[in-house]
């Protein structure tokens, strides 16, 4: 690791479609946040992906009457996993390639469980702390202003996520 007023840190902002990394190139007290990479995929509803109607079987019985139907894919929840995949790899890499000191993650409860089980214990060991919340669309000063609010209450000991 770098000395302590050398070391880096990474701030993320993702949900399931979109993944912005920020480096703090200031203090945690008054962050200045640069965007170092975007991520982000086209994911449309399932319905506009989905190439035919889903399918049905017979349920048996001599005249075939009774019929069901088939559960499809979601592939708009596909994408997402599929996306938090990749996007965890990118971090993944990153920690290996000692690229950040610290993270700190904002994201929705679900984004956050999905990008979790894909770490490497090197992001699992640098990452400071996250938070449950969808920051994805809103600015970088607002941005700056919840990393000030997460930071203090995490410096008081309050339970983020």
């Amino acid at each position: 690791m770098r000395d302590l007023a050398d070391q880096i840190t990474w701030v993320v902002v993702a949900d399931g479609e979109k993944a912005l990394i920020f480096v703090n190139d200031d203090t945690p007290e008054q962050p200045f946040l640069n965007v170092i990479s975007k991520e982000k995929i086209d994911n449309p509803p399932t319905r506009e992906q989905a190439a035919n109607r889903r399918g049905r079987f017979n349920d048996g019985g001599a005249d075939g009457a009774h019929r069901s139907a088939v559960a499809d894919t979601d592939w708009h929840e596909f994408e997402k996993e599929r996306f938090a995949k990749d996007f965890a790899e990118t971090l993944n890499k990153a920690a290996m390639n000692n690229k950040f000191d610290h993270l700190v993650l904002f994201a929705p409860p679900q984004a956050l469980g999905r990008l979790r089980k894909e770490f490497h214990k090197e992001v699992e060991q640098r990452l400071a702390f996250t938070v449950d919340s969808d920051l994805t669309n809103h600015p970088v000063e607002e941005i700056e202003k919840h990393l000030v609010r997460a930071n203090k209450e995490e410096a008081a000991g309050e339970t983020l996520v």
